[in-house]
């Protein structure tokens, strides 16, 4: 008998051993794939309302700041799709030729451009209508932009990722958009990357160099758990590691930490793919019934769908204490 004691717990430690080997294997067996976009072109903190130096004239700070993002992009080979909001390009109601040039950067870095409104209006406060001009706005710069290159605008992202508050105004949207050529560009990876790069500009402006690189080193662990997040639980509804597309923001953090970013996710096995690419996965095609006003995640839009628990939502990362209280806003933000 107490042989036998033996060699079962001999076979229970192998097993156990065993397990995550085989977990690990099923792991690596995923096609990870996943899609960059950035929101807030041509720069996040580019306010028209906002008086700048030099009759509008883009700071060199920023300059600099985008110079770096291209270059971080460009060197990484990653596609990317901008959303721009239009009224970012003005200046007390009048375009400025430096900061339509960003835009050209973009384009002449071989990435795309879509269309994010023209002040970044809210779906759910402005009403269809209001919503839709406000599109239209920013079609009428985004699409003679494009035209230049021979290309039409085909990608349009909802800020606050807002779709409607009802099923009737969702409808309304969808068929607006489709009527002027426009797809809507979903987000799965969802993350706070506003509060990290409003508490990485308050850095850059105090001159605070070592909070800046406590920053950056905390940031991109940050995001991949975001992303690990993300995909654990598309596995978890799907069945199978879905294409991800990624939300960021055009800012100075990710200027400065989009290769480590990129550098983390090909550790981990992703590969790099359009956003065209990503959304020809079948999951894309279920419908988005969502009609809260949180900017969650679709994977989240689709479980609420399937009517999964909230267990289904725990455990996902959050911003620390100390880099809310840096960003300076609300506590319940992230």
């Amino acid at each position: 008998m107490k042989r036998l004691l033996q060699l079962a717990c001999i076979a229970l430690i192998c097993l156990s051993a065993a397990a995550p080997v085989a977990a690990q294997a099923t792991t690596a067996s995923h096609d990870r794939r996943i899609a960059i976009t950035f929101d807030d072109l041509p720069w996040a903190s580019l306010d028209p309302t906002t008086p700048r130096p030099a009759q509008g004239t883009v700071p060199p700070r920023i300059t600099a700041e985008y110079a770096r993002l291209l270059q971080a992009i460009e060197g990484a080979g990653t596609p990317a799709v901008g959303f721009v909001n239009s009224a970012r390009l003005l200046v007390g109601g009048q375009p400025q030729a430096d900061r339509t040039a960003m835009l050209d950067a973009w384009l002449d870095a071989g990435l795309e451009l879509g269309n994010h409104t023209a002040t970044h209006a809210d779906l759910h406060a402005v009403g269809v209508q209001a919503y839709a001009d406000d599109i239209l706005a920013c079609d009428r710069v985004l699409r003679p932009l494009l035209a230049r290159r021979g290309h039409e605008p085909q990608w349009f992202r909802h800020p606050y990722l807002r779709t409607g508050h009802t099923l009737e105004d969702k409808a309304a949207m969808d068929v607006f958009l489709a009527t002027h050529g426009y797809r809507i560009a979903p987000v799965t990876v969802t993350s706070s990357d506003w509060i990290w790069a409003a508490a990485y500009a308050r850095a850059l402006d105090s001159g605070d160099a070592a909070t800046q690189a406590k920053l950056r080193a905390q940031y991109v662990p940050y995001l991949l758990r975001r992303v690990n997040y993300f995909e654990h639980r598309s596995i978890r509804l799907l069945g199978y590691a879905l294409p991800q597309v990624m939300l960021l923001h055009a800012n100075a953090l990710n200027a400065d930490t989009y290769p480590d970013f990129v550098a983390g996710l090909r550790a981990r096995g992703y590969r790099f793919v359009s956003l065209d690419e990503a959304l020809r996965d079948p999951a894309y095609r279920r419908a988005d019934e969502f009609t809260g006003a949180l900017g969650t995640s679709w994977i989240h839009r689709w479980a609420i769908a399937a009517g999964r628990s909230w267990k289904f939502y725990s455990g996902e990362p959050t911003s620390p204490k100390w880099v809310i209280d840096l960003a300076g806003v609300p506590t319940d933000s992230e």
